[in-house]
């Protein structure tokens, strides 16, 4: 597998531009402001969504200021949205790091996330960045629906595999979506470039989310531990509910039993899981990830050759072959 390192060769020097211009964009003369959204710079992530962006737009144009906006938009709206998710679900971590409610609580969380979300806002209108904010502010609707479709079903655990798929398109792959959008706008390319760019980051999202619900079951065998994350939050992921829907109905009866009654309890849920592997849950999800990874890339066929495009479909790769 091609390393995140090696993906980011052909925009390296916009990626590390970008860092400088991020932190920028999030000042504030406000000391507390500042010295938390230091806090937030310093525990970034992999950067894949500035990476998506940057080689989108290397990939059907030329990188510009609008880009470098693009990604910052995204990043700043996508931080708020991180923010507000660790104060909802009441977590103390994120990503190895202590979350800002652990920290500074959630009031001071709220508020920094409001903060972040304005700052994205002004950033686009000051420029008049209109397309880039439609795209975005369609995303971020979409991640919010997306949430709130994923807390209604996980009350009845009435999840069928077709409101799965709607569920990750939007609360995962929009955001992509917006990603590979947005960097196309931002070159320059026309509507309908940008609308197949915005398929492309969609079809890859839904990938990397199938990916990431995999972790779960892969982790719990490999340790003899159930970590068991999306079970204890009674999540409905496809290889859960490719068992479910292939079990009679007294099995059926008692994997709802597990994920309603004793999502706590290590034993049933390592049970469970083991049942998951079995039924061959595991096999058809990583069947599905890779029908949309393989879509997502087929989209990028007639596109014209370069380094930038390379990297870009090594990045797709990489969404469905990470280790974390």
């Amino acid at each position: 597998m091609t390393s995140l390192k090696e993906i980011q060769q052909p925009v390296e020097k916009h990626i590390k531009e970008f860092e400088v211009r991020f932190r920028q964009a999030m000042k504030s003369s406000v000391p507390l402001l500042n010295t938390i959204t230091a806090y937030l710079v310093k525990r970034k992530g992999k950067q894949m969504r500035p990476l998506f962006v940057f080689l989108t737009a290397q990939t059907c144009g030329v990188i510009s200021d609008t880009t470098y906006r693009a990604a910052s938009l995204i990043e700043l709206l996508h931080t708020a949205t991180l923010i507000h998710d660790d104060v909802v679900d009441d977590s103390n971590k994120r990503r190895g790091f202590f979350s800002l409610n652990a920290l500074w609580q959630n009031k001071i969380s709220v508020l920094i996330g409001d903060f972040l979300l304005s700052k994205g806002l002004l950033l686009s209108l000051e420029n008049d960045d209109f397309d880039l904010l439609k795209i975005v502010s369609e995303a971020t609707r979409e991640m919010s629906e997306g949430e709130l479709l994923q807390i209604e079903k996980a009350r009845r655990l009435d999840i069928s595999e077709e409101i799965y798929f709607e569920i990750i398109r939007k609360k995962t792959a929009s955001l992509i979506a917006s990603c590979t959008a947005a960097g196309a706008a931002s070159a320059g390319c026309s509507p309908e470039i940008v609308k197949k760019m915005h398929l492309f980051g969609e079809l890859t999202g839904i990938a990397f989310q199938i990916k990431d619900d995999l972790f779960d079951y892969n982790k719990t065998l490999e340790t003899g531990k159930p970590s068991g994350i999306d079970i204890k939050e009674k999540k409905m992921t496809l290889p859960l509910i490719y068992t479910l829907n292939n079990a009679n109905y007294s099995e059926k009866r008692r994997i709802i039993n597990i994920v309603k009654n004793h999502n706590q309890d290590k034993e049933l849920v390592l049970e469970l899981m083991q049942k998951v592997h079995d039924s061959g849950g595991i096999q058809y999800a990583e069947g599905k990830m890779i029908h949309y990874r393989d879509k997502a890339l087929s989209m990028l066929d007639d596109m014209p050759a370069s380094d930038s495009l390379t990297s870009l479909r090594n990045l797709v790769l990489f969404t469905t072959e990470r280790k974390n």
